[in-house]
């Protein structure tokens, strides 16, 4: 992993644990907090429109929604509804964004109304006339509405209980959590009766995610785990060491899992994993990532990926790239066929030949920033 720090865009005034990305408006979606113990740190979401001025990035909050005594540590977009996991409930919130009409201030008599549009212009460039600050700046000001649709009891767990992860399927007919139960809950979306449910895994899921074509979950658990299920009968363990003699039964554990489409390939279709170490030690082993066959289940290629300890997993649109983030905060850009590290640098500098739009995020919980790790290509 690149040790380069990436520019701040955005500081939240709560602890980072989730950021998403709207794919149709670019729309930034942070959220985290102190939870329910009496710390003074609140608990919301944040939506954030970033934007490219002068060929440098920057970060407008547009919206703070707070939700109350819950820290929300989890949560996936499906269209216009966040399911968000909060404690024991996986929480719906549907957003909505308009455009408000800004009135346009008359010019003061002194000429100094004049004076002051002069010196935002010079701001701004030769497009229009704006306010002082960044907000003001656009004769137009998005407005976001953000209102709650529903809860469903996403885990039964007798103490703390907690979501650990929440996917809609591709087709938004269904939605799945993953608990510290060990349970997968599926429900019909957006009626939000339950389907089905099941015991995924002894302890505590990690991930989950499901098939374009929604016949196949896949699970992953801190039991050292990652299970693939046909609705709620087990279909395969997986099994990414089977050739490394050097690596025993319990030295890593499964940690992220994700579908991904293969770019000019139609029917192909991918399962990619992350393993972590089990345990750290002062000399760390590396993590590995594992690309699986993802119709017959077999792995095809495991590369190493650093000594940093990943914590996330994201996949771009067209199945080209993958993104890795740390627990340290840094992440790598990765080549989805041969698993190869593309680093941030080497992207930038031939940024018009990639044919993807992809934005990694890295959130660090430590200092809640939220910054940018990577740019917005063509």
């Amino acid at each position: 992993m690149g040790k380069r720090r990436a520019p701040e865009l955005y500081r939240a005034p709560f602890p980072l644990y989730t950021v998403r990305i709207e794919p149709r408006t670019g729309l930034i979606i942070t959220a985290g907090g102190g939870g329910a113990s009496k710390t003074g740190i609140k608990n919301g979401m944040h939506f954030l429109s970033l934007d490219l001025v002068g060929g440098v990035h920057s970060a407008t909050l547009l919206h703070t929604h707070e939700t109350d005594t819950r820290a929300t540590m989890c949560m996936c977009l499906g269209g216009d509804v966040i399911a968000a996991g909060q404690d024991a409930n996986c929480t719906l919130m549907r957003f909505s964004q308009h455009t408000a009409k800004q009135e346009k201030k008359p010019a003061a008599k002194d000429g100094a109304g004049d004076k002051g549009a002069a010196r935002k212009r010079g701001r701004r460039g030769q497009n229009g006339e704006g306010g002082g600050d960044v907000a003001q700046m656009k004769e137009d000001s998005p407005q976001l509405v953000v209102e709650d649709v529903g809860a469903v009891q996403a885990d039964l767990s007798p103490q703390d209980p907690c979501v650990k992860c929440v996917r809609f399927s591709g087709d938004l007919t269904l939605l799945l959590s993953g608990g510290a139960d060990g349970y997968v809950r599926v429900w019909e979306f957006p009626s939000l009766k339950e389907k089905f449910s099941f015991r995924a895994h002894r302890d505590e899921l990690e991930d989950i995610d499901i098939s374009p074509d929604s016949k196949h979950i896949v699970t992953v658990g801190r039991d050292f785990e990652c299970s693939v299920w046909s609705g709620d009968q087990l279909a395969v363990g997986l099994c990414w060491h089977e050739n490394m003699p050097q690596i025993t039964e319990k030295m890593y554990r499964y940690k992220s899992c994700r579908f991904a489409r293969v770019e000019d390939q139609k029917d192909a279709l991918r399962l990619y994993t992350v393993q972590i170490p089990h345990k750290r030690d002062r000399k760390p082993p590396p993590c590995y990532i594992t690309k699986w066959d993802g119709q017959a289940f077999l792995p095809l290629l495991t590369k190493p990926c650093g000594n940093e300890v990943i914590s996330c997993l994201s996949v771009s649109d067209s199945g080209t790239f993958l993104g890795l983030g740390t627990v340290t905060g840094s992440v790598a850009i990765y080549i989805a066929f041969s698993l190869q590290v593309q680093t941030a640098e080497s992207l930038i500098s031939d940024i018009q030949s990639k044919p993807v739009q992809m934005l990694l995020l890295c959130c660090e919980k430590q200092c809640s920033n939220l910054a940018q790790s990577c740019w917005q290509f063509n």
